[in-house]
């Protein structure tokens, strides 16, 4: 493109305005995240005992979801989550003629599990001891949940329709849901790892900024 091409051209005030608003929720979201984290590692607090009644009954009223559970933790973890589903998803992107997305993607997929792995180092909280699947250390956030709610967001982020939200939503919920009834986290682990992936998502959002606002209306239209 020539120096007054869509991807080269000076920022415009709302494409400023519409970055450093991705920037702004998500570092709230991160504030949120890490304060629930800290209050949860106090240990004086309610939620402790709210965890305690969902780990005890969330197996009790729906054990035929047991298998897509299973299915679940196959799916968000390990290499199909880390490594199979970036990829492939940023060489969709790549073909559709949406580099920057793809980059994005990638960058945000990392970003937000480096994130997590950090976390769990910090917290170390223990995880449920019911637990039916072989998990790493650090139950809090979960990884899981996280990686959810980073590909929902960054889905959102690329193709802002009704739909695409709605299916990243109940995508992020059953797989929030699953980890609660294999018992691989407590309750409030799983809303630390949605919150804290959905802000990972957002500030890499803003970082790339500009450029993938601009591919994006350009491939989707205003």
């Amino acid at each position: 493109m020539g120096h007054n091409g869509p991807m080269t051209a000076r920022a415009t005030d709302p494409e400023i305005t519409a970055a450093l608003r991705l920037l702004v929720v998500g570092v709230v979201l991160l504030v949120i995240g890490l304060t629930l984290g800290v209050v949860l590692e106090a240990g004086e607090t309610d939620l402790i005992d709210v965890d305690a009644w969902w780990n005890s009954v969330v197996g009790t009223f729906a054990p035929g979801l047991l298998g897509l559970s299973m299915f679940m933790n196959t799916m968000g973890g390990g290499v199909i989550a880390t490594y199979v589903i970036p990829l492939v998803g940023a060489l969709v992107l790549v073909l559709v003629r949406r580099p920057w997305g793809a980059l994005y993607f990638l960058t945000a997929s990392a970003v937000s599990a480096g994130t997590v792995q950090v976390l769990k180092s910090i917290f170390g909280r223990v995880r449920p001891e019911e637990m039916l699947v072989i998990s790493d250390h650090g139950s809090f956030p979960s990884g899981h949940t996280a990686n959810a709610a980073t590909i929902a967001v960054v889905a959102v982020v690329l193709f802002p329709r009704l739909w695409v939200a709605l299916l990243g939503l109940g995508w992020l919920s059953l797989m929030g849901f699953s980890r609660t009834q294999v018992h691989a986290h407590w309750l409030t682990d799983t809303l630390g790892g949605a919150i804290i992936g959905a802000a990972m998502a957002l500030i890499v959002a803003a970082a790339y900024g500009i450029p993938l606002l601009r591919e994006r209306e350009r491939a989707l239209g205003p």
